[in-house]
């Protein structure tokens, strides 16, 4: 496909969301291990049964008296979530807001972040990743340090929720850096345009 205005070739890099769900499983375990496996072993190691009990019965009775909190933090988090992707991008956008859209695919009951504008691979690529670092990889890391259970699945859950940003990341793995993508506007991916 060729852009009409100027002599840009523009290439299509997109999955449908079925392929994109299956891929996503991939990050699943690598994540659990990340972080699962620190906090193994700085928390449990060599704990009796007794203790590993009391731990688990201790953040059940956590979660169950904060039920209400940690639904309004998922809630909170797929907003931030997607408000983070439109922050990260206006720092390379040239329209500002303009260049942004928010709003949420019905058909998956999916929020989403869509930037109008072309931005370099290197800017995309760290808009894509922000909020799998500031929700995902920072809460988890700081649960793991800390041993709060809570903070770490919140980090394991957001850094799981960043399976589609993740996806766009590998498709763009190979573009150079200085390309232009732009978002797709229906499905999982995006243009490469290339002048």
């Amino acid at each position: 496909m060729t852009d009409t205005g100027e002599k840009r070739k523009i290439r299509e890099l997109t999955m449908d969301a079925g392929e994109a769900n299956v891929y996503a499983l991939v990050f699943v375990i690598p994540v659990f291990i990340l972080f699962g496996l620190p906090f193994y072993l700085i928390h449990l190691k060599g704990q009796n049964a007794e203790t590993l009990l009391d731990l688990l019965n201790n953040n059940l009775s956590l979660f169950k008296f904060r039920t209400l909190v940690v639904l309004l933090s998922i809630f909170a988090g797929i907003i931030l979530h997607e408000l983070i992707h439109g922050i990260t991008f206006l720092f390379f956008c040239k329209n500002g807001l303009k260049s942004i859209r928010f709003g949420i695919m019905w058909k998956f009951f999916t929020p989403y972040c869509h930037c109008k504008e072309p931005l370099k691979v290197r800017h995309y690529i760290v808009g894509a990743l922000m909020p799998a670092i500031v929700l995902g990889f920072i809460p988890a890391i700081v649960g793991v340090i800390t041993g709060q259970v809570l903070i770490l699945l919140f980090g394991i859950l957001f850094s799981l929720a960043a399976g589609g940003d993740f996806l766009i990341v590998w498709l763009l793995r190979k573009q150079p850096r200085e390309s232009l993508v732009l978002d797709h506007e229906s499905r999982l991916g995006c243009y490469i345009i290339e002048e």
